[in-house]
């Protein structure tokens, strides 16, 4: 009986820890990043990215052209421009999910894909996504570089694969920016959950992206996505905490 008072014991220190570390946990949600409003982070100074909550983002800028991929962080507002070496900064929505003023915008460019490397290895829940004004306005319009405007069958997709803490391939979720197939004629304007418990336990997550309209160089709608509110599985935390009990447990009927 004294075993399984003290086994009791340590479930309830252990619960009430878990919910002080989800508490604690810090969602990426890029609050915590220093922006002014209506300005944006898109990797000039060199740093080959930055760290919001407990996760890291990659970038890479090139300096010769003043070009950047990977991610970039905003405090835009602005929902009408449509220019492209403007708007690739500006979420369609016109700020964070749920409210929140600051964001981060995702490029697919030339170099590698848009990574989120965790600080530990996790069961990401999820997280939100949208459209930024530029693919937005392109596909809803036309555009450049002979970007067509969006009709029956054509699609826009979002592709978020998870990689393990050896670089392994865990899972991927497809999720439509832009969806026109089997009768659907929808260009994402809102904040959009994505669940990503599917991609199981990760060290990283990449981002990627494919168009119907591609060419011989590569897709002719913009690379471009936002993501906010970046939201960690608390039931990672209950199965490392468990898991030390019942070693714990083991070690002591040794």
């Amino acid at each position: 009986m004294a075993s399984v008072r003290v086994m009791k014991g340590l479930v309830a220190v252990l619960l009430l820890g878990v919910c002080g570390l989800v508490k604690a946990e810090q969602i990426t949600n890029f609050e915590d990043l220093a922006l002014e409003k209506g300005t944006y982070w898109n990797g000039s100074d060199g740093s080959g990215g930055f760290a919001s909550g407990s996760a890291w983002f990659s970038n890479n800028y090139d300096t010769t052209y003043g070009s950047w991929d990977g991610f970039a962080y905003s405090n835009v507002s602005d929902t009408v421009d449509s220019h492209w070496e403007t708007s690739q900064y500006n979420a369609i929505t016109g700020g964070g999910q749920a409210g929140s003023e600051k964001y981060a915008v995702g490029y697919a460019g030339w170099t590698t894909p848009p990574t989120m490397t965790l600080d530990e290895p996790t069961i990401v829940s999820g997280l939100y996504v949208t459209n930024n004004n530029y693919a937005y306005y392109t596909m809803l319009n036309g555009g450049m570089f002979g970007a067509k405007k969006f009709g029956d069958s054509d699609w826009f997709l979002l592709t978020i694969t998870g990689r393990d803490a050896l670089g392994n391939i865990t899972d991927t979720v497809p999720f439509y920016l832009a969806n026109f197939l089997d009768g659907k004629s929808e260009i994402v304007n809102d904040w959009r959950y994505v669940d990503l418990t599917s991609l199981g336990v990760v060290k990283s997550v990449e981002f990627s992206m494919s168009s119907s309209d591609s060419g011989a160089y590569g897709m002719n709608t913009p690379g471009y996505f936002a993501i906010d509110t970046v939201i960690p599985e608390p039931a990672t935390i209950l199965l490392f905490g468990f898991g030390a009990i019942i070693v714990a447990r083991r070690k002591k009927n040794n």
